[in-house]
């Protein structure tokens, strides 16, 4: 059975010396993990480009259904990796995690995973929303397929949509952050409910406003540049990412000592 850290009241965020250098050293960290056992890290690679390949091609001429599929796809991917949190752990208490426990984290449907996941899905399908009305109020033409959003919205002579609508997901995009960045490894990591992994999350990020920022938008260029590669950087960039959030986790989080395997918690 898969060991978990018990609940403690400690999992407040330590402190630990996090700055602006420290997401390097997360992306370093994930590297490492991710070329010292490649094969969970490439498997979840290749599975979760080929599901986001599948969507982009299923959805090519709706630009909306592209949109509402897509932005689901990229919010909820950190459950979907959460098998190669379970890897970084089990290198850094060193041993090697196979594709064996990585599938029976899977099979194990711990509700908690499975609650947040809809959470999550529950914001991106309120961004898709939130952003249609926008631009459907302010485009100057009907946005069915994806190259009308591309020439009246993206490349639209004047400014203004492009820029809101940019700056609207950001401030969509940041409490999703700021909820999972700790979050997910920690429902991984520990049988605590998700409200105390929330809350440790949201702790986190607010006392280190600046190295959090900078992870956050180190995570969103990697990705966008991975998706401009035809979304082929994603068999690299997806396992690169879920090893590096997992000792961004470990470092935000205050270590929890070893205990007896337990059932996680309802709640």
């Amino acid at each position: 059975m898969r060991e978990r850290s018990p609940a403690r009241s400690s999992l407040a965020p330590a402190p630990r010396q996090v700055d602006l250098r420290s997401p390097w050293r997360w992306l370093a960290l994930g590297w490492a993990d991710l070329w010292r056992h490649p094969v969970p890290g490439l498997f979840h690679g290749f599975l979760l480009t080929a599901v986001g390949a599948a969507l982009l091609w299923l959805a090519r001429d709706r630009f909306w259904l592209l949109a509402g599929a897509f932005s689901g796809f990229l919010i909820v991917a950190p459950i979907l990796a959460t098998g190669l949190y379970q890897v970084s752990r089990a290198l850094s208490a060193g041993r090697r995690a196979g594709l064996r426990e990585v599938v029976s984290l899977w099979r194990s449907l711990d509700a908690r995973l499975v609650r947040f996941g809809l959470l999550l899905g529950l914001a991106g399908t309120g961004w898709v929303l939130t952003s249609a009305g926008l631009i459907t109020l302010w485009s100057p033409a009907a946005i069915l397929k994806p190259m009308d959003f591309l020439r009246h919205v993206v490349l639209a002579p004047d400014l203004g949509l492009f820029e809101v609508w940019l700056l609207l997901g950001a401030l969509l995009a940041a409490p999703v952050f700021a909820s999972s960045v700790v979050a997910i490894p920690m429902l991984v990591d520990t049988s605590v409910p998700v409200s105390m992994a929330v809350v440790a999350s949201w702790r986190a990020v607010a006392n280190h406003p600046g190295p959090m920022a900078l992870w956050a938008a180190v995570i969103a260029v990697l990705m966008g540049l991975s998706m401009l590669t035809a979304l082929l950087g994603l068999v690299v960039c997806i396992p690169w990412l879920a090893h590096a959030s997992w000792h961004a986790y470990r470092d935000l989080v205050r270590d929890t000592t070893p205990g007896e395997a337990q059932t996680p918690p309802s709640a």
